[in-house]
């Protein structure tokens, strides 16, 4: 029999009434905007973000390097697909962090799959593709901007509380843990 386990997940919104600041990242970073030619990069970088992360459990595409791809393909198919909010973030070693937006039906902006290489955390580099996102929708004219956050996840949580998230909805989102005898799964 499969267990199950639900996973608390917040979504958190933001107004974008007054345009946000264009981000700023530490020395030896750069900015890569979206390019097509950038999609695999862009979903090696998610695989690295979070292989072995909680979030890769509540969505098993995040903890495979097809799974990765293959949303990534289907993010940059969407109609509401953002380049605008669509970035990579280059240092010395190659790209460390990724973010892709998307707009909804009504025009608002969701944040998709912020991730920052385990090395690279603690540098400031997830509010900066954060912030940069959020300059990329507010060109585009989005009035509001939103994400889904799973609870436990502290960090994240706090960064989007103090950039002026706020909680709306509280999500649970139910995930079948493998079974103790599987062999292989989540490689």
């Amino acid at each position: 029999m499969q267990k199950v386990k639900y996973y608390k997940r917040h979504r958190m919104e933001l107004p974008l009434r007054h345009p946000p600041r264009p981000a700023e990242l530490p020395t030896g970073f750069r900015w890569v905007p979206w390019d097509e030619s950038l999609l695999a990069l862009h979903a090696e970088i998610k695989f690295l973000s979070f292989q072995g992360h909680e979030d890769a459990l509540v969505f098993p595409s995040l903890g495979s390097r097809a799974g990765c791809r293959d949303l990534m393909a289907a993010i940059r198919c969407r109609p509401g697909f953002c380049p605008q909010a669509t970035w990579l973030i280059a240092g010395a070693d190659g790209c460390v962090g990724t973010i892709q937006g998307l707009r909804d039906d009504i025009g608002f902006g969701g944040i998709q799959n912020l991730g920052v290489v385990p090395e690279y955390r603690g540098l400031g580099l997830g509010r900066a593709l954060l912030m940069q996102a959020l300059v990329g929708f507010a060109a585009v004219g989005a009035p509001r901007a939103f994400l889904e956050v799973t609870a436990t996840n502290e960090p994240a949580v706090r960064m989007y509380r103090s950039v002026g998230f706020r909680a709306y909805k509280t999500l649970y989102r139910a995930v079948e843990l493998p079974h103790p005898d599987a062999v292989g799964v989540g490689q």
